[in-house]
């Protein structure tokens, strides 16, 4: 009996952890991730502007588990009637029960030149090279432009640390985020909206709503209306499926299952959970999908190890159901508990606590701390 967990980000890593305590002894257990560490993806913006901070936001994969094999390796494919998984190199594992935790991709929807004049924020490399293409035009000229293509949480942050950036070097700035949709934070509840916008603003931020890319170049940004200079464009603008899904994020329903043998967890599906409502790709969402994803897991493994006559178990249904968002704008913050928005110093905390509180629930405590301290200024 063999279980893969593809991908180790946070659906990933919270999928394996589980079922290790809960799986039967003798059952397998494999992680394959195309990195060696895990990433605290919702901080990696942060890199941009404090480079040291890449180490505490990455735990190596070695460290997490106890009891599963980690394989360091690309998934090239997933053949679903074969229950095969291919990967770089020509290598294949079969499998018994495959948990999907692929994450998505940068979609760029053809737009001539975006892919290529564009750099993403998925990696810390890539917030390494944001940094560094800001910081070599402060060198060039008196004034930086810098453009970031999709005003979601990842383009609201990632213009808040470029914008906090060029206070830190004391450098002439122009900064400009644009969103097709009427609103920053677009998906997210009005009063949330609201707050994020008056962030971003008191920052200097030139905020362009209803504003679609349509082309870049290697200096400009172009839009229906408008023209920008840039020497750093970030496209944050969307999410596409991985290679191994064919580029596709399928959707699955509140048990989380592409078919018998097989669940997709996070980013990698579009997910309509048991109340019929559309679950948003987020870091929150995808820690819940997990835990449903491994005690069903679970429960079908016991289920085929025991080789019983009964029926197969039930699955447990999925409801998204987070108590609130929160995201950072530079030194600043928004936050959402409930119906309630808070920014300044109680926003600011909650912030820390979040990717602390994640780092010490796979037992990176000293991370946690490094992470709590780096964000509070302490």
């Amino acid at each position: 009996m063999r279980v893969l967990v593809l991908g180790a980000g946070y659906a990933g890593v919270t999928v394996a952890r589980r079922l290790e305590s809960c799986l039967p002894s003798d059952a397998e257990l494999i992680v394959v991730d195309e990195s060696d560490s895990h990433l605290v993806q919702h901080e990696v913006h942060r890199v941009i502007r404090r480079p040291g901070l890449a180490e505490t936001i990455r735990v190596p994969l070695t460290e997490l588990f106890d009891r599963a094999t980690v394989r360091v390796a690309r998934v090239e494919g997933l053949d679903r009637e074969a229950r095969t998984v291919h990967l770089d190199g020509g290598e294949t594992l079969d499998y018994d029960y495959a948990a999907v935790c692929l994450g998505a991709g940068t979609a760029y929807y053809g737009l001539p030149g975006v892919e290529a004049h564009s750099l993403p924020l998925k990696r810390v490399a890539d917030a390494t090279a944001i940094r560094e293409s800001f910081l070599s035009a402060t060198d060039e000229g008196d004034t930086v432009t810098a453009v970031v293509g999709g005003a979601g949480l990842s383009g609201v942050q990632t213009a808040g640390e470029l914008a906090a950036l060029a206070d830190e070097e004391d450098v002439d700035a122009n900064i400009t985020v644009i969103e097709q949709l009427d609103d920053v934070a677009p998906n997210f509840p009005a009063n949330f909206r609201a707050a994020v916008r008056d962030e971003l603003e008191a920052r200097g931020i030139d905020i362009r709503t209803s504003t679609a890319v349509e082309r870049a170049t290697s200096e400009t940004v172009e839009t229906e209306t408008e023209t920008f200079t840039s020497d750093t464009f970030v496209w944050a603008g969307g999410i596409a499926g991985q290679t191994a899904m064919n580029g596709d994020r399928p959707v699955v329903r509140s048990d989380l299952r592409l078919d018998d043998h097989t669940f997709v967890v996070g980013d990698a599906a579009r997910i309509v959970d048991a109340d019929g409502e559309p679950v948003p790709a987020s870091a929150s969402a995808a820690l819940r999908e997990a835990r449903t994803v491994a005690t069903n897991l679970a429960k079908l493994v016991r289920h085929d190890v025991h080789a019983t006559n009964e029926f197969a178990p039930r699955m447990d249904p999925y409801r998204f159901d987070v108590p609130g968002w929160i995201v950072s704008v530079g030194d600043g913050a928004v936050a959402q508990l409930g119906p309630t928005v808070l920014t300044g110093s109680a926003a600011k905390a909650m912030k820390a606590t979040v990717g602390a509180g994640h780092l010490g629930s796979v037992g990176a405590v000293q991370n946690a701390v490094e992470l709590v301290e780096s964000e509070l200024g302490a």
